[in-house]
């Protein structure tokens, strides 16, 4: 008689699988609950993190009986090895990853699953739950089986799942005897080139040396360099290699807390997220993957022809991002809406222009770079440039996004400033005089208009806007990008002010103005790690290590974090895993581990 397997409640106890063409999600029991294809922004085939009903749609491995799991990744790879056992001690693994590897002078990366399933003790049964839906769950695909495979057939794409294991037990999800290792190959309706298991067998070695010679040539502190490691796989994950562009988040309608309704769509290109992933990584001596975004970052300030640049764009540069309402999908845990596409696609956010200049100013001086840039892309960065500086003290939705209010933001003119002062380093670099004299003086024209209209005297601090009062932690950035020098009393006490008013014990919370909805709940990771590394700058590097170690323990079991943090039960929340959070892991490591002179 089967002992029906009751599903657990979605939560972001999740793994990340993934090769830099699209990513999968997995949870603790091993079942795949998100994975959108043909890429990051497209249809979900599996979306049970969003509808766990009997609707949604899934690919799990169910044991019988189960009693408990066991999960870690593959060390220093991106492949995740889930152990489940049963009440008998009886057991299996399984083994998740997509294929990338180096084949014939280029990078592999399929748009294939796979997952290999192995004894570990007894005679386990199991059973499995293939399925797949399309048109965001609404389309159930027609099956048709061939000699060792079976076809997923919709009307926008075809899945074919290739298996050594029974495929009638397959079809009819019946639990059966687990004797020998068995192979599954998901991917595009095409044959494959070899057998089943020597294809699985061959692409996990290829895979885990992939990512092994990749961890290895990363430049790591001396402390958490497990932390960091996973921070920066799954960084480079967030990767779409084919364009170069870099999503801010795998998932879309994760709210930021309990029933807020603040559930977006992440699944696109922030230019100011992506300037941070490739700094955080850069800070690795992992250039390629600013490289490959500079691609992209390229084709959008081209196409800008020095006027306004949104905020994000789709992966292939699609400007076009209407949002829309899945009122079918009840959301996660029940707490919709599912959200499609993102209107800040219609935002005026200005500190874009400097989040455009910060991430590719590095080419100007890096010289391992294969193409190192010159006087032409100078001239395109100029002119971003000049739309920086016509606009830094106009009224913009700001870095939040806030969707009913526009001021002149600080942190937008601070990035603003940062666009002018970048180009008068590459000026430098460039040997230009004039464009020196030229971009260090508008710089300084900002610099003085920050100073002064954006400090509020009664508080004691740099307030989120011009002539405002209310505090933002964003302005913690002025240290970050070398505006002021972190020992100056304003940016001191600027500190002080904002952990009265912002903080929750060791979380940070991003303001404290009523926005849209309110007031927000919980606490911003990327604030967290921004007030780590002021602190450490002003010199209380005890209290900063204090507050890192705090946030370590935030991390779900893999390792990963998501948008934010619930100050009070230490939930995640928001949308996963965000680029954001474990960029400023990788930030707070950097910035406080001792130095390797210390141990060699």
């Amino acid at each position: 008689m089967n002992t029906p397997v009751q599903a657990p409640e979605p939560s972001l106890k999740l793994g990340v699988i993934g090769n830099c063409a699209y990513s999968a999600l997995i949870d603790e029991r091993a079942r795949i609950v998100w994975c959108c294809l043909p890429r990051f922004d497209g249809d979900p085939v599996f979306n049970a993190l969003l509808d766990p009903s009997e609707n949604g749609s899934l690919w799990a491995i169910e044991l019988e009986n189960f009693a408990r799991s066991e999960q870690a990744y593959e060390p220093n790879t991106a492949i995740i090895k889930t152990r489940l056992f049963d009440t008998h001690g009886q057991g299996i693994e399984i083994t998740d990853f997509a294929p990338r590897f180096f084949s014939r002078g280029r990078t592999f990366r399929p748009l294939t699953l796979i997952r290999r399933v192995k004894v570990l003790s007894g005679s386990p049964r199991v059973r499995m739950l293939m399925r797949p839906r399309f048109d965001w769950g609404r389309q159930v695909p027609s099956v048709t089986q061939g000699s060792t495979h079976l076809r997923y057939v919709g009307a926008s794409q075809t899945l074919r799942l290739n298996s050594d294991a029974p495929l009638s037990y397959i079809l009819s999800e019946t639990f059966f005897v687990v004797d020998r290792p068995m192979d599954f190959v998901l991917g595009p309706d095409e044959t494959l080139t070899s057998g089943i298991g020597d294809t699985a067998r061959g692409f996990e070695q290829e895979t885990a040396s992939y990512w092994r010679s990749w961890t290895r040539a990363l430049s790591l502190p001396l402390e958490w360099q497990d932390a960091v490691i996973r921070a920066a796989i799954t960084l480079k994950l967030s990767l779409f290699e084919d364009t170069g562009a870099i999503v801010a988040a795998m998932t879309t309608s994760i709210p930021e807390a309990a029933n807020s309704g603040r559930n977006w769509d992440y699944r696109y290109c922030w230019l100011r997220d992506a300037f941070f992933v490739v700094r955080a990584l850069n800070s690795l001596s992992e250039v390629a993957t600013m490289e490959e975004y500079l691609r992209w970052l390229n084709n959008i300030v081209v196409r800008s022809g020095g006027g306004h640049i949104q905020p994000l764009y789709g992966i292939g540069q699609e400007e076009q991002l209407p949002e829309e309402i899945l009122g079918h999908l009840p959301g996660y845990r029940g707490q919709g809406p599912v959200r499609v596409g993102n209107q800040a696609q219609e935002h005026f956010q200005h500190d874009v222009y400097g989040n455009i200049i910060l991430g590719a100013s590095q080419s100007f001086h890096d010289h391992r770079l294969f193409r190192k840039a010159g006087k032409a892309e100078f001239g395109y960065l100029e002119a971003v440039g000049e739309q920086a500086f016509r606009v830094y003290d106009q009224p913009d939705a700001g870095m939040w996004e806030l969707r009913t209010r526009a001021r002149i933001h600080t942190s937008s003119a601070l990035m603003c400033w940062a666009a002018c002062d970048r180009l008068a380093k590459v000026a430098a670099a460039l040997k230009l005089p004039d464009r020196i004299r030229h971009w260090r003086e508008r710089a300084d024209v900002i610099r003085e208009r920050i100073l002064r209209e954006a400090w509020n005297d009664q508080r004691q601090a740099f307030a989120e806007s011009f002539g405002g009062r209310d505090l933002d932690a964003s302005v913690l950035l002025m240290a970050e990008v070398n505006f002021i020098d972190p020992n100056d009393a304003r940016f001191i006490s600027t500190v002080d002010a904002l952990e009265k008013s912002l903080c929750d014990g060791p979380y940070m919370r991003r303001y404290e103005a009523p926005d849209d909805f309110g007031k927000p709940e919980t606490a911003f990771n990327i604030c967290t790690f921004w007030r780590i590394d002021a602190l450490a700058r002003i010199g209380r590097k005890g209290e900063a290590r204090e507050i890192f170690e705090v946030m370590l323990k935030c991390r779900n079991p893999l390792g990963l974090l998501s948008e934010d943090t619930h100050a009070t039960t230490g939930e995640m929340w928001g949308n996963f895993p965000q680029t954001y959070s474990m960029v400023g892991l990788i930030n707070a490591a950097v910035r406080l581990s001792a130095p390797w002179d210390t141990v060699i």
